[in-house]
């Protein structure tokens, strides 16, 4: 099995800022906007570097999502950004009506979201964005893994024309994905081939699919990992194809159960290859407050869920 190399662990949220900073000077059509979280989206160099092109709202993410409508109709490309909460719940109707009804080129862009945000607690750990914005009609919805993969996505949705919500977190977490990657919108990256179970995963849960891989093969199961940082459009190809293979899936996200990822393959998987799948996901339920990895572990979303989930899984083929 391919084994892949954490190069330091590094927060996703700062690929955010790398890749922002980078379009801020290849880019003069792009703008950004914060509601008072600079500092976390880590904004500040873009902010430094383009004064004449951030716009700090402050505490008013409904009049962000409302400015950002407005300046891609003079040809900007406005990237908002605050805490994942903020960005989908307290604005969704603003979203709704004046972003992805209209098909305006907005790139919301959501840090600290899922149980990751760790101490904040269960009104800030947001884990029902996913399935929110999938159902928005136009909007392209990504779920990075690593800090590279985030800068190469911040990057890539400048050339999109339309709306897209764009999730990353707070804590630093393994980074193994290539440093010189090209992030293709919609198309899934297999990351090991296996023949006895496809484990589909996004975000954070990544890096932990490849860690339950390595236990797998240690065990004599052969795990084929596909990472899925596009929920929408979905690499349905990918999928069934890795379904027919493998016969039986699990899905892993930092996510409800309901209106996830894993819904979305199993969506794909009735219509096209009805297949036994399980679910490594939160079980409808807030969060609380606690360390990052206290919280992974209380509510399964670890390689040891993912582990557990396969050997589970394999016995419904």
């Amino acid at each position: 099995m391919k084994k892949y190399t954490n190069t330091g662990n590094k927060d996703t949220r700062s690929g955010f800022g790398a890749g922002l900073a980078e379009l801020g000077r290849t880019n003069e059509n792009v703008v950004a906007l914060c509601a008072d979280l600079t500092g976390s989206l880590k904004m500040d160099e873009f902010k430094a570097e383009n004064p004449e092109r951030f716009f700090q709202v402050g505490i008013a993410e409904a009049n962000m999502i409302g400015m950002a409508a407005g300046m891609t109709i003079g040809g900007k490309i406005p990237f908002t950004g605050t805490f994942a909460n903020f960005s989908t719940g307290r604005v969704y109707d603003q979203i709704r009506q004046s972003v992805a009804y209209s098909g305006k080129n907005v790139k919301i862009c959501a840090s600290h979201a899922g149980l990751t945000l760790g101490e904040d607690g269960a009104t800030h750990q947001i884990l029902e964005d996913l399935g929110l914005m999938k159902m928005l009609p136009g909007m392209t919805v990504i779920n990075t893994c690593d800090y590279n993969q985030t800068k190469a996505a911040t990057m890539a949705i400048a050339e999109l024309d339309g709306p897209v919500y764009l999730r990353f977190g707070r804590p630093k977490v393994a980074n193994f994905t290539p440093e010189d990657q090209n992030f293709e919108i919609g198309k899934a990256v297999q990351l090991t081939e296996g023949t006895d179970v496809t484990i589909i995963a996004t975000g954070h849960l990544v890096w932990e699919a490849l860690e339950a891989a390595q236990e797998l093969e240690a065990k004599g199961i052969s795990a084929e990992v596909i990472n899925i940082h596009t929920i929408k459009p979905l690499d349905e190809e990918a999928i069934i194809k890795s379904a027919k293979k493998t016969r039986c899936v699990v899905t892993a996200e930092e996510h409800n159960i309901l209106g996830g990822l894993g819904e979305s393959v199993a969506r794909t998987l009735s219509l096209n290859a009805p297949t036994p799948q399980e679910y490594v996901a939160t079980m409808d339920t807030f969060g609380e407050s606690g360390t990052p990895e206290q919280l992974m572990e209380k509510y399964g979303l670890n390689a040891e869920a993912i582990v557990k989930a396969t050997q589970k899984v394999i016995k419904r083929k």
